[in-house]
């Protein structure tokens, strides 16, 4: 029988899972039997995190020695800071985050299955890695991480050097849950390879990042931020896209592999974006930008289902809390570290992954 083969592996199931539910003709997206939206607007990162790996949302007591357990664990280790220190600036940063990510593969994470231990230290460490990291870039002292602060603050005050407004803390916070987990997306394809080998939790998910650090993964929402800022004003938008359409070009934060209708991740940081855009004209641009773009897609484009993705609102929140582009993808991998970590968990105990290939070469005679 002729095998079929699916470029991309385009509609073939390769696992089950109960970590979430990615819907691209309705647009709907659920982590564990919960509206990912919902979560991102009443939930926090740490009770995110605790419903992916433990299968349902904490109580109180869950919920602060999960918090107590993260801020215990976010220093990094002297050798690994040594070595950050070496890369050279022009290296960028996902490559030295890779780098760096890859040397925390010491003792604590060489045992097979992988623990939540390992899990929680982790994720912990990544939001310092790159904070390290862009400290250097910037030329001054890295600033270490507090304890009394939640994941997603924390975070931001490492970068900033400044508690951090509770505004820009929601906002973050929201795109954060929002880009945690969905589903059998590359990167965590990628994890989920290396860790059905046995591989250690380290490797998995280097191999996780190294995808994520792909253009056509990780995104691009520096592109979106350079699309508004070239359009300026709200005058300007139509002519603005309506040229770049007329020419064949694409509009940046718009369409989607999955979603054929609107990007559920993009509504729920929408409110969030409305929320702040009387207090930030840029956002306001934003929104402006995306309704023209909606009607003009529709105008040039009628039958194709092109509509707002998350990078459009990823890039309207980085800019707001005023995260340069290079911190884009970054953040992005801060938060889809969890859902990584969550199916390698799931994945532990699973086959060996080994697809098979159809040979187009010639037979030797």
């Amino acid at each position: 029988m002729e095998n079929i083969v699916s470029l991309g592996l385009e509609n073939v199931v390769v696992a089950q899972t109960d970590l979430s539910l990615v819907d691209g003709q309705n647009g709907l997206l659920v982590y564990r039997n919960h509206w990912a939206r919902d979560l991102a607007l009443h939930h926090t990162f740490e009770e995110v995190a605790h419903l992916l790996w433990y299968g349902h949302l904490p109580d109180q007591a869950e919920l602060a020695a999960l918090q107590e357990k993260l801020s215990a664990q976010r220093e990094l280790p002297a050798y690994v800071k040594t070595a950050i220190d070496a890369i050279p600036h022009d290296v960028d940063m996902m490559s030295a985050l890779r780098t760096g990510l890859s040397l925390l593969g010491g003792p604590e994470f060489a045992a097979w299955p992988p623990t939540l231990g390992q899990v929680i230290s982790l994720t912990a460490k990544v939001p310092t890695l790159v904070a390290y990291r862009y400290a250097r870039i910037a030329g001054h002292a890295p600033i270490a991480p507090r304890t009394d602060l939640g994941h997603t603050a924390n975070y931001l005050y490492m970068l900033k050097g400044e508690e951090p407004l509770a505004a820009h803390v929601r906002a973050l916070d929201a795109y954060l849950i929002l880009t945690q987990e969905h589903g059998l997306n590359a990167s965590t394809f990628a994890g989920r390879v290396v860790a059905s080998t046995r591989s250690d939790l380290i490797s998995s998910i280097t191999a996780a990042l190294g995808a994520l650090k792909g253009p056509l993964h990780g995104g691009a929402p520096s592109e979106v931020t350079e699309m508004i800022e070239a359009i300026g004003s709200k005058e300007n938008a139509e002519p603005w896209m309506r040229s770049r359409l007329e020419a064949g070009d694409r509009l940046m934060g718009f369409g989607h592999r999955v979603y054929r209708t609107y990007d559920p991740r993009a509504k729920a940081l929408s409110i969030i974006a409305n929320e702040l855009a009387g207090d930030d004209p840029w956002f306001e641009l934003a929104t402006h930008v995306e309704a023209v773009g909606l009607r003009l897609l529709q105008e040039f484009k009628p039958n194709r289902p092109l509509n707002t993705n998350v990078e459009f609102y990823a890039a309207a929140v980085m800019r707001a809390i005023g995260l340069p582009d290079s911190l884009f993808t970054p953040s992005f991998a801060v938060s889809r570290t969890v859902g990584w970590c969550a199916h390698i968990l799931e994945a532990a105990a699973g086959r060996i992954i080994r697809p098979q290939s159809t040979y187009t070469g010639q037979m030797p005679e």
